[in-house]
């Protein structure tokens, strides 16, 4: 199944129909206009190739507006794509809305996590840190680094200060409590990546929780088939043989 590119509008709460109140985040999830489609034959892989959020012309280079005038749609922002199985059912220009999903069903939703700039191994890897009283003169500082007196090196991946921030993060098995197809709002159970306005991936869930009703039909067994009489397999053999003779 394809999925939807989107963008974070924010976070609040929705009452359930049992009265339960969960918390949502509300997300801006298409249309996602089609660009291009990736064949087996030429490219080695199925995918499709979907923009979403129109921008300003001027500001697209000259590569990309070609590609955006060949699909016959507005400069997007925002170019992902999806691998498939199969994109056959898919043309250049196509739309993709919101309704591909429906309540109860489970996505797996990648951001980039807010950034936080350069910080201390305090913050950043939860160290305990030194005795807080006055006479300590050692509080938040790094301390010793070196893994012991005879290896006499830093370890590799040793913690340290540094960049803390802008990760790709996927958040996994995150349930849909409601759909708006006019205004193209989605809303799921839980917080998800990134800040406000953020850009996001969305996509049906790989794995998805124990005892849910979309596990279980996913899970569902094939609808039973006929089973041939047992002369019947002797019949088709018989003819088959008489056919090769």
């Amino acid at each position: 199944m394809i999925g939807l590119l989107g963008k974070k509008i924010g976070m609040t709460q929705l009452y359930k129909e049992n009265g339960r109140l969960v918390p949502i985040t509300v997300i801006e999830a298409g249309p996602c206009a089609v660009l291009q489609i990736k064949k087996k034959e030429p490219d080695g892989y199925e995918a499709v190739q979907l923009g979403f959020d129109d921008k300003r012309e001027s500001l697209v280079n000259s590569p990309d507006a070609g590609r955006f005038k060949k699909a016959g749609v507005k400069a997007k922002r925002f170019v992902r794509e999806m691998k498939l199985s199969s994109a056959d059912k898919f043309k250049i220009g196509d739309a993709i809305i919101v309704d591909i999903f429906a309540v109860g069903d489970f996505v797996d939703i990648t951001g980039t996590s807010i950034g936080k700039g350069f910080q201390g191994g305090v913050k950043r890897w939860g160290w305990r840190g030194g005795p807080g009283s006055h006479g300590s003169m050692f509080h938040r500082a790094i301390g010793s680094i070196e893994s012991g007196p005879r290896l006499t090196r830093i370890t590799k991946g040793h913690h340290m200060p540094g960049h803390m921030g802008t990760d790709t993060i996927t958040v996994t098995n995150l349930e849909i409590v409601k759909i708006d197809k006019e205004r193209n709002i989605l809303a799921v159970k839980g917080a998800i990546p990134g800040p406000k306005n953020g850009y996001l991936v969305i996509k049906e869930s790989k794995k998805l929780p124990k005892g849910s009703e979309a596990a279980k039909r996913r899970l569902a067994p094939p609808a039973p088939t006929k089973k041939k009489k047992e002369g019947a397999w002797k019949k088709e053999a018989a003819l088959k043989k008489a056919a090769k003779k």
